[in-house]
């Protein structure tokens, strides 16, 4: 595995491979891997002859008084997982390398990107589609993955590629859980002992939803009670608990029958913000 920290390099060895014919897959991360992430490089080494994994933890979607800070960094243990992958190349930039010195322009999309996390993390989604949309152009890698637990980001960036017309194919990773159900985050590293007990009851919450839609009951009765439930539990503050149109996460009354849906939560266990979500 070869690390690089410059777009000049990462540039060169892109070069190389398009000259060798040979198709690439690129997996952006902010690091502080764990098996979710490990599945998408996975996915994406089946899915092209050469894989790389960028590593860059981005201020641009942090808002004042977040986590930039304190956000987990392992790097050395990061990079040990990806060689063990067989990973082509893992590209490291600086801040300053990703951003320059008067670098004044930030991507913002509408539509998906408005609602739901941007409600409470207002910057995060225009620096996600910033910082994606600045590693397709240095990379321009026939495929990017994204896992979905990120579902409303994973939107993001697809409707930002499409938009910005990046040749590129966004691909999706399947949410990777432990057994009680919580899915894998490098956030549920703030939850403490008593805090990890609780939280597998958002998964819970949301396919108990899924369950009760299809039995018919009431949109709005079954949003009200998984939300109160979770406060039951143990979750401090709810920031959402929708039942959305998949697509468009336009938020529904009545269950679509023609159309794919979606559950999506986002909840508070002590310093951890966890989010998740089920198709409908």
């Amino acid at each position: 595995m070869r690390t690089v920290r410059t777009v000049k390099d990462l540039r060169r060895l892109r070069q190389h491979y398009t000259e060798g014919r040979e198709t690439v897959a690129l997996v952006p991360t902010m690091g502080a891997l764990h098996e979710g992430h490990l599945s998408l490089v996975r996915q994406a080494k089946y899915r092209c002859q050469r894989v790389i994994v960028s590593l860059f933890v981005n201020p641009k979607q942090f808002s004042a008084g977040e986590d930039l800070d304190s956000y987990p960094r392992t790097y050395e243990r990061d990079a040990q997982l990806l060689s063990e992958l067989d990973v082509d190349v893992l590209y490291m930039p600086t801040r300053d390398e990703m951003y320059q010195a008067g670098a004044s322009t930030t991507v913002n999309v509408v539509g998906v990107g408005e609602g739901l996390c941007q409600a409470t993390r207002p910057d995060f989604f225009s620096g996600v589609a910033t910082v994606v949309a600045k590693l397709l152009l240095q990379c321009l890698p026939d495929v990017a993955i994204f896992g979905e637990k990120d579902y409303q980001q994973l939107l993001v960036i697809k409707r930002m590629a499409q938009d910005l017309d990046i040749p590129v194919t966004i691909e999706s990773g399947s949410t990777v859980r432990e057994n009680d159900g919580l899915a894998l985050s490098s956030r549920n590293a703030y939850l403490s002992e008593d805090e990890r007990i609780s939280a597998p009851h958002l998964y819970y919450a949301l396919t108990q939803a899924q369950h009760r839609i299809h039995a018919g009951e009431s949109i709005s009765k079954v949003l009200w009670d998984s939300e109160q439930y979770l406060i039951s539990v143990g979750f401090e503050a709810i920031d959402y608990f929708v039942y959305c149109d998949a697509d468009t996460l336009a938020p529904c009354d009545r269950r679509l029958t023609n159309r794919p849906a979606r559950f999506l939560a986002a909840a508070w266990l002590g310093k951890a913000r966890l989010i998740d979500n089920i198709a409908a």
